[in-house]
Order: C-alpha cells, then structure tokens, then sequence
C-alpha cells in the first residue's frame, strides 16, 4: 500500500473516481498504483502527481529507499 499516495488523495478531499477521471484512467488501474500493486508509467506518474500535487518521482523513490 502506497499510504502516501493515500494520505495526499485524502488530505485534498478526493475519491480513487476523482483522482482516476482527473489523469484519464480508470478507477481500478489508479486503485492498483495506490495499492502499490501496479507501478504507473512516467506519463500516468506525472499526471497523478500534477493532480495531487506532488513530485512525481517519488515512484521511484520509495523503491529505493
């Protein structure tokens, strides 16, 4: 689980649905990359982080970390 990813969707008051329709996919693939089941492509990384407001590489940060 991606409890960051979580925290900042909830903090900005936004449902899966929201967050999903915002960067143009569906509800359960954004589910999958909050779940940390599904690691998103740069483009689909970008989006969501645009959309919450945060770093998109912070992805890939936490597989390194």
């Amino acid at each position: 689980m991606r409890q960051w990813l979580r925290d900042i969707r909830l903090a900005k008051k936004m449902t899966e649905a929201d967050v999903a329709r915002a960067v143009g996919i569906s509800q359960p693939s954004y589910h999958r990359i909050e779940a940390g089941e599904q690691t998103p492509q740069v483009g689909t990384a970008k989006r969501i982080a645009n959309v919450l407001g945060f770093y998109w590489g912070r992805f890939w940060e936490e597989m390194s970390a």
